[in-house]
């Protein structure tokens, strides 16, 4: 009887084993790891303060249509709301009255972004920057878009590169003694 319990533990295990090993052929084929921003990282937060933290001598303000302004403020209170895509409509509506205006781009990518469009969001940030000042708080939030977006793909050396964009927006003043 012992020779049976022996054959019967013997032929248990190298059935578990089959099984086990049996799983592994269901397996589907591993997915390619892709990089993604950390849930908790504010992307929006994190491109408002480069802007804020610019301290450049050199801050270009254009003046405010009435019209683009309203719809500009009333984006913003969509957003605060978390009413992105009502935020983006008023943006779209301002950048068929003023579609060559930095802010206005910047302000859209900013909503892109929100709404996860991030290859819009870049397209806008670099579109924003070409026909802005190049200096100041608004180059380091067209910068700063870059370098996310470059980091949401995956692409360190792209959010390097833009890291410098951002350090190059930055004109000091003269020091007065």
């Amino acid at each position: 009887m012992s020779h049976s319990f022996k054959h019967l533990s013997a032929l248990s295990f190298l059935l578990a084993a089959a099984l086990l090993g049996g799983c592994s052929l269901f397996e589907s084929a591993p997915t390619p790891a892709r990089p993604t921003v950390v849930p908790d990282h504010d992307m929006v937060g994190a491109i408002r303060a480069a802007g804020d933290r610019e301290k450049s001598v050199i801050d270009v303000n254009p003046l405010r249509d009435p019209g683009v302004a309203s719809l500009q403020d009333m984006a913003k209170s969509d957003e605060q709301a978390g009413r992105y895509a009502d935020a983006a409509g008023k943006l779209d509506q301002a950048l068929k009255l003023r579609p060559d205006s930095p802010d206005l781009l910047q302000d859209r990518a900013e909503i892109a972004i929100r709404l996860k469009d991030f290859a819009r969001a870049e397209k806008l940030a670099r579109q924003s920057w070409s026909l802005g000042p190049k200096l100041g708080p608004l180059c380091a939030r067209n910068w700063q878009t870059i370098v996310e977006m470059r980091l949401q793909a995956g692409d360190a050396a792209g959010a390097d590169a833009a890291r410098k964009g951002v350090q190059q927006c930055h004109k000091a003043g003269i020091s007065r003694y």
